[in-house]
């Protein structure tokens, strides 16, 4: 499975930062459809929802960068809303996202362990699927460097699958990035990459819509779990 297409320089590091990806007044309205859902978790997976398809369908804002980096037939997969504030100011150690959610298990040479996350089926999918992934965040809130930034560590998507033991020493040789941005900004980047959260030192409200595409089916029977009924889920 083939990679995004991303623009230089965007291919060295694997993340793309995307200014004003949508406009002020559709971050108030996305902030005011989403406030009342509850923050109890450091993540809250979301589902279906008419306030998300248009946003995050091939026509929309988030969408249509999808497309732009992963071609025709990108779709989201999973969708997260993190919400960091003074009161939940987690830190988030280095580490690459290795599971992806599906329909229901189905025991497919390649793809395991399995695990169940609030009852959806969670599975380690060959590397390959992993590389073929974007995962696009959309920022609500500033986030400056005080603020807990995503820190990224560039070109590490190009290792493959990297062992715990060596994450970091690679993090160390690749250095890393910070991923400042502004209300309505969003950070495209290689769902594989080496990613990080800290602390933030100065907290004030960061929420960020997280969203992984892929372009590619499962095979048979496995099928992407995908953003379903119900409207909201923790992870």
């Amino acid at each position: 499975m083939n990679g995004a297409r991303w623009p230089e320089p965007a291919a060295a590091i694997g993340a793309l930062h995307v200014p004003a990806l949508i406009g002020l007044q559709a971050v108030a309205a996305l902030c005011e459809g989403l406030a009342p859902f509850p923050l109890e978790r450091p993540g809250l997976r979301l589902g279906h929802n008419p306030l998300l398809s248009q946003l995050l369908g091939p026509d929309g804002a988030v969408g249509v960068l999808a497309g732009d980096l992963l071609g025709q037939g990108a779709r989201p997969v999973r969708a997260l809303l993190f919400d960091k504030t003074a009161q939940t100011n987690w830190q988030v150690a280095w580490h690459q996202d290795r599971t992806i959610a599906v329909n229901a298990r189905h025991d497919v040479p390649g793809f395991g362990p399995w695990s169940v996350k609030t009852g959806i089926p969670h599975v380690a999918p060959p590397v390959e699927i992993l590389a073929g992934m974007v995962t696009i965040r959309l920022h609500l809130d500033d986030v400056g460097p005080d603020n807990a930034p995503l820190l990224i560590a560039s070109g590490s998507h190009r290792l493959g699958m990297v062992a715990e033991a060596d994450i970091a020493s690679v993090v160390a040789a690749t250095g890393h990035h910070a991923c400042l941005a502004q209300a309505g900004d969003a950070w495209a980047y290689a769902t594989l990459i080496l990613h990080a959260s800290e602390v933030a030192r100065q907290p004030t409200r960061r929420r960020v819509l997280h969203v992984d595409y892929a372009a590619t089916a499962l095979p048979p029977p496995l099928e992407w779990q995908g953003i379903q009924a119900p409207s909201l889920r923790k992870m």
